[in-house]
C-alpha cells in the first residue's frame, strides 16, 4: 500500500538581499543589515516572528551579485538545490525594518562554528543571501496584565520586541540566561518592567539557569507566558508550566530555537 507524501505549508518566496553592514552588539552578537529591491513590499510581521535566512554555498562568491545566488526551490516538504542537497537555512528574528531605505536588520548570536556564525563572522557589504518570511509571531493580549517573557541569547532580539510591544498597564517580568556580564543589553525603557539576568555556570549545560529560574519564579496561572531557547530547557519549561502550575497550553508560548550538541548550535527550523 502506498503511502502519500507528507507535504508541508510553503513558505514565502526567498527575496534576493545583500549585506549592506556589519556591527558588533556584543562581544557574541553581530547586528546584520540585510538591503534590496527584494525587500519590496516586505512586513515584518507581529514581534517575535521570524525570517528564514539563506546562507550561501561555500563555493558561491562572496563578491557575487543577488542576482548570482543560486535560490534552492520548494519540494512540498523542504527546500532542496537541484543536486538534491539541503541548503543552509537558519531562522531569525526580523528586527527593525525600513521601507524607505528597503534594509531589514537581523541579529546573529556568535556560539561556535556553526555555519551561521561563520557566515556573520566573515559577513562583508554586498555580499548575496536571501530571506524569506515573515513566519509566526507573538499576538500580545492587550487585556492582560502580567506576563512572563523568558529567554537565552539567541532570544535577545525577540524579547527586545517584546519588551516594546507590552500593554503599559502590564507588570513585565523578563528572565534571560547570558554565558556573562558582556552579554546584557539595554531593553526598551518601559514601566512595569523588570529584567533578571542569569549567568551560565561554568560546565553548566546551556539553558540550565534560564529553566532553573523560570521553575523558581512565583506563578499563579494567570500570567502570560513567552520562552524561547535552547531546546532541552524549554522543553523542561513546557512541563513545569503546563504540569506542574497547571497554567492553560493557550496563554503560553514555548519555542525551541536552537539544540545543544547539535553540529554548530543549528537552530530546529
Amino acid at each position: 500500500m502506498s503511502t502519500a507524501a507528507r507535504t508541508r505549508r510553503e513558505p514565502p518566496p526567498l527575496r534576493r538581499v545583500a549585506v549592506r553592514r556589519v556591527e558588533a552588539r556584543s562581544p557574541r552578537l553581530l547586528r546584520v543589515t540585510l538591503a534590496g529591491d527584494g525587500l519590496a513590499g516586505f512586513e515584518p510581521g507581529l514581534p517575535g516572528g521570524s525570517v528564514r535566512l539563506l546562507l550561501p554555498r561555500s563555493s558561491q562568491s562572496t563578491s557575487a551579485s543577488p542576482s548570482e545566488l543560486v535560490l534552492p526551490t520548494w519540494n512540498g516538504n523542504e527546500y532542496r538545490y537541484d543536486d538534491g542537497t539541503r541548503p543552509p537555512i537558519r531562522t531569525l528574528t526580523p528586527l527593525r525594518f525600513s521601507p524607505d531605505d528597503g534594509e531589514l536588520d537581523i541579529d546573529v548570536v556568535l556560539h561556535g562554528s556553526g555555519p551561521l556564525s561563520t557566515w556573520a563572522a566573515s559577513a562583508r557589504p554586498g555580499a548575496p543571501t536571501a530571506v524569506s518570511g515573515p513566519g509566526r509571531g507573538y499576538e500580545v493580549d492587550a487585556d492582560a496584565r502580567s506576563f512572563v517573557l523568558a529567554g537565552d541569547e539567541s532570544a535577545l532580539p525577540a524579547l527586545g520586541l517584546l519588551v516594546a510591544a507590552m500593554p503599559p498597564e502590564a507588570d513585565v517580568s523578563v528572565i534571560v540566561e547570558i554565558a556573562d556580564a558582556s552579554a546584557r543589553l539595554p531593553f526598551p525603557d518601559r514601566p512595569g518592567v523588570t529584567v533578571s539576568w542569569h549567568e551560565q555556570a561554568d560546565g553548566a549545560v546551556p539553558g540550565d539557569a534560564l529553566a532553573g529560574a523560570v521553575v523558581g519564579a512565583p506563578l499563579d496561572g494567570d500570567e502570560r507566558i513567552w520562552a524561547a531557547g535552547e531546546a532541552a530547557a524549554m522543553q523542561r519549561i513546557r512541563r513545569h508550566l503546563f504540569e506542574t502550575v497547571g497554567i492553560p497550553r493557550s496563554r503560553a508560548v514555548v519555542r525551541g530555537y536552537w539544540k545543544h550538541g547539535r553540529a554548530g548550535g543549528d537552530d530546529l527550523e
